[in-house]
């Protein structure tokens, strides 16, 4: 499990995100660089990491699911992901 600070610093990325997406996208548009540079550092969407919804854990995190790897099997071998069951052949 990660710590709580780091899940809040990469949630407070998030929203930053959101709240300059507009912008961004005006100035890129526009070619203005300079006041792309100006906009605060957190608010590019690199900045954001993929994590873990339940452990927050940053490693071997499936976008698709939100859900880091061990998370993953644990919950695929319980049955709560649909569609999802053990390969065997």
């Amino acid at each position: 499990m990660s710590k709580k600070s780091v899940i809040a610093r990469n949630l407070k990325r998030q929203r930053m995100v959101a709240k300059f997406l507009a912008k961004r996208e005006e100035l890129k548009a526009a070619g203005d660089y300079v006041g792309l540079q100006k906009l605060p550092r957190n608010s590019s969407p690199n900045r954001v990491q993929s994590r873990c919804t339940q452990t927050g854990k940053a490693r071997g995190v499936y976008k698709k699911f939100g859900l880091c790897r061990n998370q993953f099997r644990i919950l695929a071998l319980d049955g709560k992901i649909p569609g999802m069951t053990k390969a065997s052949w």
